[in-house]
């Protein structure tokens, strides 16, 4: 199980971090903007039909997202370029996320839009089946930080990188059992 603990680097009271992705200590220290790029892949054993079945529910985060409590669509449509999601954690955390570009059955890519500490925030999600019945899912991102000190970016950045790790195990665990699959918990 993942746990969540925080202490907030937030110098502007409209944003608040997700728990999910904070363990920062604020020092006093000189604070830039920083730039990361994220790649986390897992194997699932599953065709990549069945995986794009589940994956681009893009409404139901709950279901296998580290710490989500809901995901509410805000837009007409809930699939597809233009959709938009109000993702809430549960620690009471909201991210505004809208859908950006989407290839059926095979990607998406979504950019948040509000509640990250950062400027840039866009991710995508891919599946490359290995076989018949195996598929690789890689979540892949681009971001850019808020203000903050090289040391409160690296325990973000890590943050995040764990939060991709237990959500994409979380997944595999989903789509896997649901098939009759043995799987390891």
């Amino acid at each position: 199980m993942f746990y969540y603990t925080i202490l907030s680097l937030l110098y502007r009271p409209k944003f608040k971090i997700p728990s999910f992705l904070c363990n920062i200590v604020t020092q006093r220290a000189e604070k830039s903007f920083h730039t990361g790029m994220l790649k986390k892949t897992i194997k699932i054993r599953a065709p990549q039909e069945r995986v794009w079945r589940h994956i681009s529910n893009v409404m139901k985060l709950e279901s296998w997202a580290d710490g989500v409590a809901k995901t509410v669509c805000l837009s007409k449509k809930s699939r597809g370029v233009g959709a938009v999601r109000l993702i809430s954690f549960t620690d009471g955390n909201t991210v505004e996320e809208h859908i950006v570009a989407w290839n059926n059955g095979e990607s998406f890519t979504y950019a948040a839009t509000y509640g990250l500490p950062l400027r840039v925030y866009v991710a995508t999600l891919s599946i490359t089946p290995l076989s018949a019945d195996t598929s690789k899912l890689q979540w892949q991102s681009y971001l850019n930080s808020e203000s903050m000190s090289q040391e409160e970016f690296s325990v973000f950045y890590a943050s995040l990188e764990s939060f991709y790790e237990h959500s994409l195990e979380n997944f595999k665990t989903l789509v896997e059992s649901r098939h009759g699959k043995k799987v390891k918990v």
